[in-house]
C-alpha cells in the first residue's frame, strides 16, 4: 500500500471515532489531523471538505455492512421457516459494533442537518436489500399475498428495528436473549397473519 493510501486510511480511522465521540458538529479538521498522526494540509489533500470527509466514512461503513449474506425464497422450506433465518439475521445486524457506530454517527449528524436523513435512507443494508424480491418469489410460489412488496418490507423491518436496535441506539433497557426470541417469533407470525396466502 502506497504512503498517500495509507495516511487516507489513518485520516478514515481517526474522523470516524472522532465522529463517533464528539460529533461531526464538534470535530475539527485540526482534531482530525492530530488523530490521524498526519498533517492538516494532508487532511485537506484527500479530502477538500468536512463533508467530504463525512460523505467517506459513511459510504465506507456502508459497504462494511453491505457484507450480509443475502438469502433468496426457497420453495423446499415452509416460509415461516425462512422468515425466522431474516428475521435473526437481522436482529444479529442490528447488533453489532459496526451498525451501531454508523447509526450513531448518522443520528447526530441528522440533528444538525436533518436533510442528511433523505442522503443515508438512499442506502440499503440487510435485508432490505433482497427482501422485496423475497416476498415477490415468495408470492409467485402462492406462499404470500402481497399488493405492496415496499411498505411489506419496511413494516418487517421496522417492527424488529423497533425492539432491537432502537433501545440500543438510546441506550434504554435492551431485551433479553428469551425476550429477543420471543420477539423474533411475534414479528414473523404478525407479518404472516397479515400476508400469508390463505389455503382454500
Amino acid at each position: 500500500m502506497k504512503l498517500s493510501e495509507q495516511k487516507r486510511l489513518h485520516i478514515l480511522d481517526a474522523a470516524e471515532q472522532l465522529f463517533y465521540d464528539k460529533g461531526v458538529a464538534h470535530t475539527s479538521m485540526d482534531e482530525v489531523a492530530k488523530t490521524a498522526g498526519v498533517s492538516k494540509r494532508t487532511v485537506y489533500n484527500h479530502f477538500d471538505t468536512k463533508d467530504a470527509l463525512f460523505s467517506a466514512i459513511i459510504e465506507r461503513m456502508m459497504m462494511l455492512l453491505n457484507s450480509t449474506q443475502h438469502i433468496a425464497f426457497n420453495t423446499d422450506k415452509p416460509i415461516k421457516e425462512q422468515l425466522m433465518t431474516i428475521a435473526q439475521q437481522e436482529c444479529e445486524l442490528f447488533k453489532s459494533a459496526p451498525f451501531l457506530k454508523v447509526a450513531k454517527i448518522a443520528f447526530m449528524h441528522m440533528m444538525s442537518q436533518p436533510d442528511f436523513a433523505k442522503q443515508i435512507g438512499t442506502h440499503k443494508v440487510g435485508c432490505a436489500v433482497y427482501f422485496e424480491q423475497f416476498l415477490t418469489d415468495a408470492q409467485s410460489a402462492k406462499q404470500l399475498v402481497v399488493e405492496d412488496k415496499e411498505l411489506a418490507s419496511k413494516q418487517f423491518v421496522y417492527q424488529l428495528k423497533s425492539h432491537i436496535f432502537y433501545p440500543r441506539l438510546y441506550g434504554f433497557d435492551v431485551p433479553s436473549e428469551a425476550q429477543e426470541s420471543y420477539l423474533i417469533a411475534q414479528t414473523v407470525d404478525l407479518f404472516l397473519a397479515r400476508y400469508q396466502a390463505k389455503s382454500i
